[in-house]
């Protein structure tokens, strides 16, 4: 008996540590201030395509298509083609809570 409550601890270990490997995964992808900006603009509005973000964030456009295209290569972002527009989503929206604790926590 002893034995099997070790493999289920050591199992229990295993998921924690993967749990943890995938938050900071999530975070290294985060981890920038415009990225952080296209998460809360998302969170807002159902999608946008890539001139109204370029229009909101004011920045350029090479930059911050540099940033879509690995926050959608990262599993954040949804791309839908219309035509020649691209349409970003939050793949998933519980990546907000994220930045609202970040909002809240008053760290400076």
């Amino acid at each position: 008996m002893f034995i099997y409550l070790q493999k289920i601890s050591q199992m229990n270990q295993i998921n924690e540590i993967e749990k943890m490997e995938e938050a900071a995964y999530t975070l290294k992808a985060i981890s920038n201030g415009t990225r952080l900006c296209v998460i809360s603009l998302l969170s807002k509005t159902e999608e946008l395509n890539v001139s109204q973000l370029v229009d909101q964030l004011q920045c350029e456009q090479s930059l911050l298509s540099h940033h879509l295209t690995d926050m959608r290569a990262k599993g954040i972002l949804n791309c839908r083609r219309d035509g020649k527009n691209c349409y970003y989503s939050l793949k998933n929206k519980q990546i907000v809570q994220i930045i609202d604790c970040i909002k809240t926590c008053n760290c400076t």
